[in-house]
């Protein structure tokens, strides 16, 4: 496939063979949030953000896999280097118990992915614990915190998302059937997240500013306090809230975040797993903002979990963190290690800032005139649209695959976007006026 001249085509979506394969994915596949049947064919043409699924349409994946393909389809970046590397089995080895190294191979490791992570996210932060997804990563963050600072209570924000076991769950405000009936950790308290669309100090709907400052400054200062903020664990919280539906803060939230956390000492804990490694225009989303953290949990385009913090703050106990293929995934590492290369050789952030800014400024002068997109949002290529209602919002991806763009919807009515970070001018106008057709056929 040619991604210079590649172009959306599609005949029937889902078509026979999708469907086939679908039914038979689910004879022993437990009920989860597949979206679409987008099923992608590993074994067709595909690069950048141009794939064939079963049926042999080419689509145009905007969905990134909810952020975990920053670099689209088979990039070269990624593919050249690991096409010297001999794969051997096994690919996996109980990482935190063992090390692997090549000892003649250009291919990073393990080691050299935390080298990168260290480099990368400043903040003081020198050491990093390797496990398999975001939902660990956060669950180590917040393990660590209770560890350090031996408090009891944590604080997280009306409308995050950070991830689906148990911890993770206990400090999710997001859709209440993530946590319906199932046992959480004592003592999180929870707050409203400002809006920059909508709060102030000075004006805020969401509730977070009160008369007498805020509501998290309400419940740690005063004599109405009811949380002692000697006994904060930590502070979580998504510098632009993903499931929650896109939602960037304003600059009155942070700056009375990093405020009450710098007075009282409470850790601050970062989830970067969908808003990291470049994607807003810089390495982590909470670098736009004066926010100094703590803890940086990162995940999806890093192949791996990655908790990075502070080696003070990580427990000096052994025993008291491991799993057994978080720093041991051979290839899972190295292209972990790669991404950060590519974007880092590539100015890739500085292409994200530029094509993100493309999309904003045109699809919302082509939109002015439209009741229903309500709101056109972004930093670099984290996008959204926000419509009127769910119902359009549902109807636009839905027009959106049958014109071949695949997209995402969260929040109540938001359509979130996630174009690779190395998304050419044409790509981009090509997948703006395929939206539009596809906000057309949904008026």
């Amino acid at each position: 496939m040619d991604r210079d001249t590649a172009e959306p085509r599609v005949e029937e979506f889902p078509g026979e063979r999708a469907r086939e394969f679908v039914s038979y994915h689910h004879e022993h596949a437990a009920p989860s949030t597949y979206v679409y049947d987008f099923v992608w064919d590993r074994d067709a043409p595909a690069a950048g953000p141009f794939c064939t699924d079963l049926d042999g349409n080419v689509l145009m994946d905007w969905t990134g896999h909810v952020g975990a393909m920053p670099l689209g389809y088979n990039n070269p970046k990624i593919l050249e280097p690991l096409s010297e590397f001999d794969l051997v089995d096994p690919l996996k080895i109980a990482g935190q118990d063992f090390y692997v190294a090549g000892s003649d191979s250009e291919i990073p490791g393990p080691a050299d992915l935390m080298d990168r992570l260290a480099d990368i996210t400043g903040y003081g932060m020198d050491t990093v614990f390797l496990s398999n997804s975001g939902a660990e990563a956060v669950e180590n963050a917040i393990k660590i915190c209770y560890d350090h600072t031996r408090g009891k209570y944590a604080v997280t924000f009306q409308g995050g998302f950070h991830g689906r076991t148990l911890g993770a769950l206990s400090v999710n405000r997001s859709k209440e059937v993530y946590r319906r009936g199932f046992p959480e950790i004592a003592g999180v308290h929870d707050v409203p997240f400002c809006s920059d669309r909508t709060c102030d100090a000075e004006s805020c709907d969401c509730g977070f500013f009160v008369e007498d400052g805020s509501a998290l400054r309400r419940m740690l200062e005063g004599e109405r306090r009811y949380v002692d903020p000697d006994d904060v664990a930590y502070l979580i919280l998504e510098p632009v809230q993903g499931e929650g539906g896109y939602r960037f803060p304003s600059d009155a939230f942070v700056e009375e975040v990093a405020d009450l956390a710098s007075t009282h000492d409470v850790p601050v804990v970062v989830d970067e797993v969908q808003t990291g490694l470049g994607r807003t225009g810089e390495w982590w989303a909470v670098d736009h903002y004066p926010i100094e953290p703590d803890v940086v949990a990162s995940a999806k385009g890093l192949r791996v979990g990655a908790t990075i913090s502070r080696s003070d703050v990580f427990p000096d106990e052994r025993a008291r963190l491991s799993s057994t293929w978080g720093a041991g995934d051979v290839l899972a590492a190295a292209q972990g290690a790669l991404t950060i290369d590519a974007v880092r050789e590539h100015d890739l952030m500085d292409t994200a800032v530029e094509r993100g800014r493309q999309f904003r400024e045109r699809f919302a002068a082509e939109t002015a005139d439209l009741e229903s997109v309500v709101d056109v949002r972004g930093r670099g290529l984290l996008l959204a649209v926000e419509f009127d209602t769910k119902e359009r919002r549902e109807a636009v991806v839905d027009a959106g695959t049958q014109r071949g763009l695949l997209t995402l919807g969260c929040g109540k009515k938001t359509l979130r976007l996630l174009p690779p970070l190395d998304s050419t001018e044409r790509e981009i106008d090509l997948g703006i006026d395929l939206l539009l057709g596809a906000v057309e056929d949904a008026e």
